[in-house]
C-alpha cells in the first residue's frame, strides 16, 4: 500500500465518500453499546447476563447471515445489498431506542446484526470498484473509515449515553439515515457483472482443512476478544462517558495495529509464526486483567494493550483466511466469519455467569485459556496452513482481511 500516491486517496468521487461515511457509521456499531451496558441493566431492571445478550443476538445473526450474504449480493447486486443492510440497521436501531424491555432490545439487536452483515460484506468491493487512484488508494480510504468507526463508536455511545441509554441508538438512526440517502443518491454506475455463488458454497468451504483450522482457532480467539470488549464495562465501574473514553482508546489502539502494526510484523515473520507470538501474549494480558480488575486504572491499561494485540491478530488471522484456499474471497470469509462469530456470541453471557458464580478474575482467566486453545489449534494444524505463508497479500487482500477481521 505504500506505493499508492497519497494525494489520490482524498480525491474520490462523491459515491466513494458516501459509502466510506456509511462504513464509519456501520463500524461504530461494534462498540456503541459498550458504554451503556450498565445503564441498560439499571434502567430496564436486567441482570448483567441478560444485558450481555445484546452482543449475543447481534453476533449470532451476523454470523448466520454471513453464510448467505455472498449468495444474496450475487443475485441482487452490490448497491441493493448495501441499501438493504443500511435500511435494516436504521430500522432496528430505531426500534432499540424505542424499546421498553431488555428482551425487546436483544431481539432488535439481532435485526441490526442482519443489516450489518449485508452491508459489511459488500462495502469493500464497492469502494474498490468506484474509487480513483487504484485499489491501494481505495483500501487506504476504507481502512481509515473503519478505524474511525471503531474508535468513535464507544465515544459516541458514552457521550449520548450520559443523557440516556436510548441516546446512542437515536444517534445511529440519524447517522444511518444520512448514509442511506447518500448511498441511494450518489452510488451510480454501470450495472455490475455478478459472479453467482451456490447457496451451499460457504458450507462446503468449511470442509477445506486449512479453512477449518482457521475457523476453529478464530472461534476460541473470539471468546477472548469479546470477554475483553463486552464484559469489561461491568468491573470498570465507570459511568457511560468513562467507559466510552476507555473503549475509544481501545478502538484507536486496535485500528493502529490493524492498519500499520500487522504489516510491519509480517515483514519479519510469517503468518503462522506471528499468530503463535500474538496469541500467548494476549492470553497473558487477559490473565493480568483478571487479577487487576479491582483497580480501574490497571484494567484500563490492560484493555488498551489488549486493543493493540487484537488489532494485530484480527488482520493476521483474517488475511490468512484469504490465502488459505483457492476459494473466492467472499465465500471463504463468509464461512470463516460464521464460525468465529459463534465464539463472540457465547462469550459475553458466559463471562457474566462466571463472574456471579465465582469472582471477577475467572472470566478473564477462562478467556485466556480459550485464546491458548486457539494457539494450540494453529500449532497442531500448521501443516495444513502451509499455503498462508507462501506469499504476501496484495492490497485488496489486506483490505479484505481488515474488513472481516474487524467486522465483529
Amino acid at each position: 500500500m505504500s506505493g499508492a500516491p497519497t494525494a489520490s486517496v482524498w480525491r474520490q468521487p462523491a459515491q466513494v465518500w458516501a459509502v466510506a461515511f456509511a462504513c464509519v457509521v456501520a463500524f461504530m456499531g461494534i462498540g456503541l453499546v459498550d458504554p451503556i451496558l450498565p445503564a441498560i441493566a439499571e434502567s430496564l431492571q436486567a441482570s448483567p447476563t441478560e444485558t450481555e445478550l445484546l452482543f449475543t443476538s447481534y453476533l449470532l445473526v451476523t454470523g448466520a447471515a454471513m453464510l448467505v450474504t455472498s449468495w444474496v449480493s450475487s443475485r441482487i447486486g452490490a448497491k441493493a445489498t448495501l441499501m438493504a443492510g443500511l435500511a435494516l440497521v436504521l430500522v432496528f436501531s430505531l426500534l432499540c431506542a424505542l424499546s421498553g424491555s431488555v428482551d425487546a432490545v436483544i431481539g432488535f439487536r439481532a435485526g441490526w446484526g442482519l443489516g450489518n452483515a449485508l452491508f459489511i460484506s459488500t462495502a469493500l468491493a464497492t469502494i474498490v470498484g468506484a474509487a480513483s487512484g487504484g485499489s491501494a488508494a481505495a483500501i487506504m480510504l476504507y481502512e481509515a473509515a473503519l478505524g474511525l468507526g471503531i474508535a468513535i463508536g464507544p465515544l459516541l455511545g458514552g457521550i449520548l449515553g450520559e443523557v440516556s441509554w436510548r441516546g446512542p441508538f437515536f444517534g445511529v438512526v440519524a447517522l444511518m439515515a444520512i448514509a442511506f440517502i447518500g448511498v441511494a443518491v450518489l452510488l451510480r454506475g454501470p450495472r455490475e457483472a455478478r459472479a453467482r455463488f451456490a447457496f451451499s458454497a460457504p458450507f462446503r468451504a468449511l470442509g477445506r482443512p486449512a479453512l477449518a483450522v482457521l475457523a476453529v482457532a478464530a472461534l476460541f480467539y473470539n471468546i477472548g476478544f469479546f470477554v475483553l470488549l463486552a464484559f469489561s464495562p461491568f468491573p470498570l465501574g465507570f459511568g457511560a462517558l468513562g467507559i466510552g473514553f476507555t473503549f475509544f482508546g481501545w478502538g484507536i489502539a486496535l485500528a493502529i495495529t490493524s492498519v500499520w502494526g500487522a504489516p510491519l510484523l509480517l515483514r519479519r515473520v510469517n503468518r503462522t509464526t506471528a499468530m503463535l507470538i500474538v496469541l500467548p501474549v494476549l492470553a497473558v494480558d487477559l490473565v493480568v486483567a483478571g487479577f487487576v480488575a479491582g483497580s480501574p486504572a490497571a484494567l484500563v491499561v490492560c484493555i488498551i494493550v489488549g486493543g493493540l494485540l487484537l488489532g494485530l491478530m484480527n488482520t493476521i488471522l483474517t488475511e490468512s483466511v484469504m490465502e488459505a484456499t483457492d476459494l473466492p474471497r467472499s465465500v471463504a470469509s463468509s464461512a470463516y466469519s460464521a464460525v468465529r462469530f459463534l465464539g463472540g456470541a457465547a462469550a459475553p453471557p458466559l463471562a457474566a455467569l462466571l463472574w456471579h458464580a465465582f469472582d471477577v478474575t475467572v472470566p478473564y482467566v477462562v478467556a485466556a485459556a480459550s485464546v491458548l486453545i486457539a494457539a494450540a489449534v494453529i500449532a497442531l494444524g500448521r501443516r495444513a496452513l502451509g499455503r498462508i505463508d507462501g506469499r504476501d497479500a496484495d492490497a485488496a487482500e489486506e483490505g479484505a482481511a481488515v474488513l472481516v477481521g474487524d467486522a465483529a
